[in-house]
């Protein structure tokens, strides 16, 4: 069943990281079932807001891009979700050593996948691109996610909750290391002329 694991991931998360390990989901049905859908999620309601709304600074008119330039940043932006999960995913099979879990890499990035739930649905506030709204609504969906990481990885990797807690302190920590060199791509590119074009 297509995002069947979602519900219970904010009604019961134990219960159902349990069936979501029971599952045993390839790499291949994991895409193709969770990622590859939600994904479009944040990528097309940031397509559709900013070049249909735009955001605002101060009392000014509101900067709207280009649909040339949203979509090719949309379809960049939803590449590097995809890639983001995966390689989320081989980090925590890479470091799973450490921390005595032995579970394939299938697994990991099935971790990795439902772990970002939450940030790929709320991805839809991206149609109506205010600052503060998205604040509001963001860090509660970036919270959950820190939850699902905790609660999750003692279950997926087979750990102990000592070991599944530095465990997935550790997760966060290279994730948001990922996080803040994407920042620096980003601002290298536009430096070197790449930035998005924006309408008159």
């Amino acid at each position: 069943m297509v995002l069947q694991h979602v519900w219970g991931l904010f009604v019961n998360p134990k219960r159902e990281w349990v069936a979501i390990r029971d599952d045993e989901c390839t790499l291949g049905k994991c895409y193709a079932r969770h990622v590859m859908l939600l994904a479009i999620i944040p990528a097309l309601s940031g397509f559709i807001g900013t070049t249909q709304f735009g955001w605002q600074i101060g009392a000014g008119d509101p900067v709207k891009l280009t649909i040339q330039s949203a979509g090719t940043i949309a379809v960049l932006y939803y590449l590097a979700m995809i890639v983001g999960v995966y390689s989320m995913g081989w980090m925590i099979h890479w470091m799973g050593e450490t921390y005595g879990a032995d579970v394939p890499l299938s697994q990991c990035v099935v971790l990795a996948a439902y772990t970002a739930t939450p940030l790929f649905l709320i991805g839809i506030t991206e149609l109506y691109p205010v600052l503060w709204l998205n604040m509001v609504m963001g860090l509660p969906a970036l919270a959950y996610t820190v939850f699902l990481l905790y609660t999750g990885v003692p279950i997926m990797m087979g750990v102990s909750e000592d070991r599944g807690f530095l465990f997935s302190s550790a997760v966060l920590g290279v994730g948001l290391v990922a996080f803040v060199a994407l920042l620096a791509i980003t601002a290298l590119l536009w430096g070197m002329g790449l930035e998005p074009g924006l309408t008159r």
